[in-house]
């Protein structure tokens, strides 16, 4: 049977707290899934078939909400959302279900912060897929201020920006606290350089979109990881990538090749 929902659980890391889902059989070997801005574990990763997916593979999967979205922790601080304090509510969670191991796979945000995890504890991390994020790993993904302030603004009409009246209707939809994603997109940011993407050692592979204006090269991504490939999601767009079929067919793959 497909999965609609899964209930959520919650730690605390740091003083922060975090819901995540654990799904599949306890035997299998884990997936830690990372969720991409304004998303949620369950809009991301459940709802787009992945869980069901890697379930179905024999995978246990492990999936946060990360701070600042759906059932986690909301700060308005921006300084609450630095990628390293973020990416350590991965770990944590994964200290959390004494799990010595896992393979990573980030979308968008999320593909930025499984980088920034793998950089903290490379023993941690069998594999690494980066989903929705090329070369914008080290040369950024343009300007998200207008992103912020549509955010921030009164009403979705004075958001005059198209890319901010999208995020802008979808955090409504999704009832999301807009002063707290504001707050994340201002600090997330913060590029991965060169050197630190050469020490990733373990395989990695790199899916974007053909038609993702959003998330930079793919290929050029992975000639700067030691042991990285490339993936073209054909014919997606950065929001449509995330649940296509050939993306998840190349990482259960890929996983198979890299089986622990």
């Amino acid at each position: 049977m497909d999965i609609d929902r899964l209930p959520m659980s919650e730690f605390s890391n740091e003083g922060a707290r975090i819901a995540f889902l654990d799904a599949g059989p306890r035997d299998g070997y884990p997936v830690l899934l990372i969720h991409g801005f304004a998303s949620t574990a369950h809009v991301n990763w459940v709802f787009t078939g992945w869980v069901n997916t890697l379930n179905r593979a024999g995978y246990r999967v492990i999936a946060l909400d990360n701070r600042g979205h759906g059932g986690s922790e909301k700060f308005h601080d921006p300084a609450f959302y630095k990628p390293e304090k973020m990416a350590s509510d991965s770990l944590a969670l994964l200290d959390h279900l004494a799990i010595g191991s896992a393979h990573v796979m980030g979308y968008s945000m999320g593909a930025r912060l499984s980088a920034f995890l793998a950089i903290a504890a490379p023993e941690l991390v069998s594999t690494l897929v980066f989903g929705g994020l090329g070369s914008g790993m080290t040369e950024g993904v343009g300007d998200w201020g207008p992103i912020a302030a549509a955010l921030l603004a009164p009403s979705i009409d004075d958001v005059a920006d198209e890319n901010g009246r999208a995020f802008r209707a979808f955090a409504d939809q999704t009832k999301s606290d807009r002063v707290a994603l504001a707050a994340c997109i201002e600090a997330s940011r913060t590029l991965v350089t060169e050197d630190q993407l050469a020490g990733l050692d373990m395989p990695a592979l790199v899916a974007v979109g053909s038609r993702d204006t959003i998330a930079g090269s793919a290929e050029k991504l992975a000639r700067q990881l030691p042991d990285g490939r490339a993936f073209d999601i054909a014919g997606r767009d950065h929001m449509l990538a995330v649940g296509d079929k050939t993306y998840k067919a190349a990482v259960i793959e890929f996983y198979k090749e890299h089986a622990n």
